[in-house]
């Protein structure tokens, strides 16, 4: 469990004696050899302030493999592990680009920046204090912030006080920026527009300290507001809910809908005919779920990271299910069920095929096979075979087809002088690990088994890996 932070870890940690901390601290290896040393050099220049430092000097280290441009934001560890990918959300707000949009579980922030590039107006919420704190001061640093509205000059105005009420303000003076003033409420700039309101839910907005922003660019992002609401209390009007449920429930993961936080149920009933995009984990089942819209399971460099519920009508019309490949590369591949899955049932080809994750996870081989002149090795199984192997995809030329018999498959990898042995398993109980140290390969030739069942009978394909 990470270190637990405070509000006023917050304030000391986004103040400019503690970035100036935080970049002494970030010279220090903090490894596993020089924890010791470092832990109490740290101790000695910072006293009590020591474990917020290293902690987020950790975080930031760890980050920088899952965000990008958050050098100097700062992370709780849960809301670390439970941000979604840069690359993940950017995805997902180039599909909301031109809308107003409220995050109901904005965390720290993470979705609400790459939201702020292409959305008019973005409100972000939560009920944990701390993370807004955080979703504060990471909104305002100047990587974020230049991609915003406040770049161009832009302001959303708030709201005046009530009649008998001031808040130190001249009457006559102009409204501040919303970026200029936590404490504001947010008012739509023109009719129609989303707006934000008090209510007896408790909203408000985040009021957790932070240092008076100098200047524009080291704002809070000026089309973003972040505000403390219950996310099953609507708190604005006009806008696409995003939610993401915690997916976790007494310490372990949970694939049921009514366990995650806010409940799925309870959150689709909040929000009757609003247009929404709620993320949940790959493994849910879809199919009993019942939504009326579009699936979308997004995998990035080759990892399943997460599906998402697209409301109807934020769909394509036709589609409810849909695959999103991602990579680190800035590539997008895209798949849905509107295309034709008509395949041929035929013997193995030249080559084995393993899809992504994504396009298993969204049910979508068979159009994957139908796209690409494929077919599968077995209709239960989601391993495709061909004669040619699609542009850009890793394959497995079949070098043999093997009896699946470990004695058997010893002696033949023996035969061929195996060395590093690749091992991929689908629909047959079998450990690659342990099936690899009982077969012993020793030699050094590198080779992939493919291990699957056609029929009723196991088979093992022994290939060679395209790369």
């Amino acid at each position: 469990m990470g270190y637990g932070f405070s509000a006023a870890d917050i304030a000391y940690l986004a103040s400019p004696p503690g970035a100036a901390a935080l970049a002494e601290v970030a010279e220090r290896e903090l490894t596993a050899a020089s924890q010791l040393s470092d832990v109490a050099a740290v101790r000695r220049a910072h006293g009590d302030r020591a474990p917020a430092l290293i902690e987020t000097v950790r975080l930031r280290r760890r980050a920088a493999a899952k965000l990008s441009g958050t050098q100097d934001w700062l992370f709780t560890d849960d809301a670390l592990q439970q941000a979604t990918p840069t690359l993940v959300a950017r995805h997902r707000a180039a599909r909301l680009a031109g809308r107003d949009v409220h995050d109901v579980t904005c965390s720290i922030g993470a979705e609400l920046v790459e939201l702020a590039r292409v959305c008019p107006r973005v409100v972000g919420s939560d009920l944990d204090p701390v993370r807004l704190a955080m979703a504060r001061h990471n909104l305002s640093r100047p990587a974020s912030a230049r991609f915003s509205a406040a770049a161009r000059g832009e302001h959303w105005p708030v709201s005046r006080p009530s009649a008998g009420q001031t808040d130190g303000r001249n009457e006559s003076a102009p409204d501040r920026s919303v970026s200029e003033s936590p404490n504001a409420e947010w008012v739509p700039g023109h009719p129609g527009s989303a707006a934000v309101s008090r209510s007896a839910s408790g909203t408000e907005p985040d009021t957790a300290p932070e240092p008076e922003p100098r200047n524009v660019a080291e704002a809070t992002l000026s089309n973003t507001l972040v505000v403390r609401a219950d996310a099953l209390a609507p708190c604005t009007a006009g806008t696409v809910i995003i939610a993401d449920p915690a997916r976790r429930a007494g310490g372990k993961r949970t694939f049921d809908p009514a366990a995650l936080q806010p409940p799925l149920p309870d959150l689709l009933a909040a929000y009757p005919g609003r247009d929404m995009a709620v993320k949940c984990a790959p493994g849910l089942d879809f199919d009993r779920l019942g939504w009326p819209g579009e699936v979308e399971v997004v995998s990035l460099d080759g990892a399943v990271r997460e599906a998402c519920l697209w409301s109807p009508g934020l769909g394509e019309p036709g589609v409810t299910r849909r695959a999103t490949v991602l990579t680190g590369a800035g590539t997008i591949t895209t798949l849905t069920d509107a295309e034709p899955d008509e395949i041929p049932d035929r013997a193995p080809g030249e080559w084995i095929v393993d899809p992504d994750g994504a396009v298993v996870r969204a049910g979508l081989v068979r159009h994957y096979a139908a796209r690409h002149g494929l077919w599968q090795l077995d209709p239960r199984i989601a391993y495709l075979t061909g004669d040619r192997l699609p542009a850009g995809v890793r394959g497995f030329r079949i070098v043999d087809r093997l009896e699946f018999r470990e004695k058997t498959l010893r002696s033949e990898l023996r035969r061929r002088n195996c060395g590093p042995l690749e091992i991929l398993v689908r629909g047959v109980d079998a450990d690659p690990d342990a099936l690899r140290r009982r077969l012993k390969p020793s030699g050094s030739e590198p080779y992939t088994l493919v291990v699957t069942r056609i029929g009723r009978t196991a088979a093992a394909f022994l290939c060679r890996a395209s790369r």
